[in-house]
């Protein structure tokens, strides 16, 4: 077998969070799951990448597939440390990704800034303009070209977009404008507009080439540094990246189109959730993942996540390229907790992060955080947290709530801590609704997915407060995001705009559209290093009423489809949404998607807990009493050892759970039963 070909069956899938880089490895050779969990090593993220490799104590060079999610492009636009970048655009149109849409960065008043992503001196114009049409009007002025190429080198640029105006109706003064530049540009990263998304709407288009342009550099350099380490620990195959959209890339090629690994990590963790909500029985889910950080949540309706073309990372920053649809709030185990102005208690979206961390993690920090709140009120225990060689004690941490919360708002530490624990909820619950109720959505058809370190921590409460009737706790909740990474499937997105009324449509160039499309993806599957079971393909359109500016997603059946059957599916679409049917107006169709998908082997998730560690009977499994705050009240509280669970033990609440990666919190009045995979399904009470 060719040594840079393998899918093998010794396989990680390596996640980095903001505090926590997981591992997760399947050894099918030897039928065995190794887990790992190391801090993340924020100046370079590979090093926690190959520490999590170390604690395996698996050979780096007998593991076949290394596929990583990674958070460095995320980080990057969110911090804003991005490689100076330079434009060369259409004379009279420097300013498009300034002035954006009608909207402003506060909701209310006249305050509030941006920093687009290049600056207006970078942003230099060519004589060129090419009509929606694709008729050229002015031709390219090829000597500006040479000028501004020059002008940007000699400003210290270090990455380069050709942003066009209609340039997806006709691409030829982009790739032309490309060509004069790499004849003298020091390096290869030159992102043309149409390229990366080939449609209308050049504010979206060219923030999405920007943001391309600004984090190549920065991605090319960590799977750089990826690379060598792996190399020098004998891991010379391929590895692969995933992507915002939940499929992957090999990393030989992820660099060309950077802006699509934003939002990888809470991608991959998604994908985990709708695989093992499908194999057990839940296709219609709200993940929630809540990590150090923040809380990510999703929406999966028969088993496939949503994904929207329209992500919007910060004000004034579109990403339009097709990403798994997370909304993230600022509301982690790590968020700190503190008393405004006003003598109200907030609780993020400030956080502790990796370093210094919680108090309960002793590396310096002082401030009190959700983790925290766990900790006082007996959800989490203090020997049991995770990479913490010398715990503080329960008494230290209840005296910095009491002082910082309790004493500017008359509570004492516990009641503090509870009032935290209550906000946080309540902010993370605003989080699902937003993903569920404001879309349209019944809560009470569906199971919430709770995972990530700390989610599994509220999940009950939540589900509580959101009239949500099942708990879906996987086996391994804090890995599940490396999970994803290891269940994923290869897959290639494309974007086409015809932006024409549905009655004015050729029906012979929607077909030669979706299926070029088609061909393109089947061409880049091809390229990769890693064999697919089968080829899976999703045509949709995103399409409008004639007059209006948002867009819907419709999905197509095949690459044939008439304006009849085009205007139908829309009117259904239209109705299913907003419950309106308007017959008199006509359709609009803006883009024409393709998604072509490399379905990757199946994996068995029943061996994530070992087996051979089940005790026989719930007495086995039980650790300790202790008592535990719910709600206000002190209650004497059976604690389990999770991994020691046996398959049909059935608990009734309140009870905690343990386990290496996650503690799990049951409310009084729940029941969990388990299934052959090891999850867990809690039955909410009232």
């Amino acid at each position: 077998m060719n040594e840079n070909n393998r899918s093998g069956s010794v396989v990680a899938g390596i996640d980095v969070g903001g505090t926590f880089t997981d591992l997760i490895l399947i050894d099918g050779k030897a039928g065995r799951v190794h887990i790992a969990k190391t801090p993340t090593t924020p100046d370079n993220q590979a090093y926690g990448v190959v520490a999590a490799l170390a604690d395996t104590g698996h050979p780096v060079d007998a593991i076949d597939l290394i596929v990583h999610g990674t958070t460095t492009t995320t980080n990057a636009v969110l911090e804003r440390r991005l490689a100076k970048t330079g434009m060369i655009t259409t004379r009279g149109f420097r300013d498009i990704i300034e002035l954006g849409r009608r909207t402003r960065p506060q909701p209310y008043g006249m305050t509030g800034t941006f920093v687009p992503v290049i600056p207006r001196d970078l942003r230099l114009e060519v004589s060129e303009r090419v009509l929606a049409s694709g008729e050229v009007r002015t031709p390219l002025d090829e000597a500006e070209v040479r000028e501004a190429v020059g002008a940007l080198k000699a400003a210290g640029c270090e990455s380069l977009v050709i942003h066009f105006l209609h340039a997806y109706a006709n691409p030829s003064h982009e790739r032309r404008a490309a060509e004069i530049a790499r004849k003298t540009w020091p390096n290869d990263h030159i992102t043309m507009g149409h390229a990366l998304l080939s449609e209308a709407r050049e504010f979206e288009r060219g923030v999405t080439a920007s943001v391309n342009a600004s984090v190549r550099p920065i991605l090319e350099r960590y799977v750089g540094r990826l690379r060598e380490e792996l190399g020098a620990r004998g891991y010379a195959r391929d590895f692969l990246i995933m992507n915002g959209n939940g499929g992957m890339i090999s990393a030989r090629f992820v660099t060309e189109e950077a802006a699509k690994t934003v939002m990888s990590g809470p991608a991959s963790g998604v994908i985990a959730a709708a695989y093992t909500g499908k194999r057990a029985g839940f296709p219609n889910l709200v993940t929630y993942d809540m990590g150090g950080t923040s809380t990510d949540v999703a929406l999966i309706r028969n088993a496939e996540p949503a994904v929207s073309n329209e992500t919007e990372i910060e004000y004034a920053m579109p990403i339009h390229v097709p990403m798994v649809d997370v909304h993230t709030v600022g509301a982690g185990g790590g968020s700190i907790a503190r008393v405004d102005a006003a003598g109200l208690i907030q609780v993020g979206p400030q956080s502790a992060g990796a370093m210094p961390g919680p108090i309960c993690y002793r590396r310096g920090g002082s401030e009190p955080t959700i983790t925290d709140a766990n900790l006082v009120l007996g959800r989490l225990a203090p020997r049991k947290l995770l990479a913490v060689a010398n715990p503080v004690t329960v008494d230290d941490v209840r005296a910095v709530f009491a002082e910082k919360i309790g004493k500017p708002t008359g509570l004492d530490g516990v009641a503090a801590a509870g009032a935290v624990l209550r906000l946080g909820n309540l902010k993370m619950a605003g989080a699902i609704r937003m993903v569920s109720v404001s879309r349209g959505h019944d809560p009470r058809d569906f199971a919430l997915f709770a995972f990530g370190g700390a989610g599994p921590l509220h999940a009950t409460a939540l589900a509580r407060e959101l009239g949500l009737p099942k708990v879906l706790v996987p086996a391994r909740p804090g890995i599940t995001n490396a999970l994803g990474c290891v269940v994923a499937d290869l897959r290639h997105d494309f974007v086409n705009t015809l932006n024409l009324p549905v009655a004015a449509l050729d029906e012979a160039r929607v077909t030669e559209v979706l299926e070029r499309q088609r061909a393109d993806g089947e061409a880049l599957i091809a390229k990769e290093a890693v064999a697919s079971t089968e080829v899976r393909y999703l045509h949709s359109a995103d399409m409008q009423f004639v007059g209006q500016t948002h867009i819907l997603n419709v999905r197509l059946p095949s690459t044939k489809v008439t304006r009849a059957e085009l205007q139908a599916l829309f009117a259904k679409a239209y109705f299913g949404r907003f419950k309106v049917s308007l017959p008199e107006i006509r359709a609009s169709l803006v883009n024409l998607n393709t998604s072509v998908i490399g379905v990757r082997p199946e994996v068995d998730l029943s061996r994530l807990i070992d087996p051979a560690g089940r005790a026989s009977t719930l007495e086995g499994a039980l650790n300790e009493r202790r008592p535990v705050w719910f709600d206000g009240t002190w209650i004497e509280t059976l604690v389990y050892a999770r991994e020691k669970l046996p398959l049909d033990a059935i608990i009734e609440g309140p009870a905690i759970l343990e386990q290496m990666d996650a503690t799990t919190v049951i409310e009084p009045g729940d029941r969990v039963t388990g299934d052959a995979d090891g999850n867990l399904i809690v039955e909410v009470g009232r």
